[in-house]
């Protein structure tokens, strides 16, 4: 595990010790946690994008920008 330093305002900082307090845990834990999080949320993120594309491709379809208008789509 590395180490990295933060600079942080002072008043969240405090606040988040106060949070970490309730929670029987520790800022560095909270940031740990929710760093770790953020990468899993992007991962699934680009994970599900690959398999659409790839759903896409062996369906014959393509995926782009959007090329139409919701006008276009409700004519009448």
């Amino acid at each position: 595990m590395k180490n990295i330093t933060l600079s942080i305002e002072e008043d969240v900082l405090q606040e988040a010790r106060k949070i970490a307090a309730e929670r029987g845990t520790t800022v560095n834990a909270i940031v740990r946690a929710s760093l770790s999080e953020l990468v899993r949320q992007k991962k699934r993120t680009r994970d599900a994008l690959k398999r659409m594309r790839k759903l896409a491709e062996e369906g014959g379809m393509e995926l782009g920008k959007k090329r139409w208008s919701r006008d276009d789509l409700h004519e009448r």
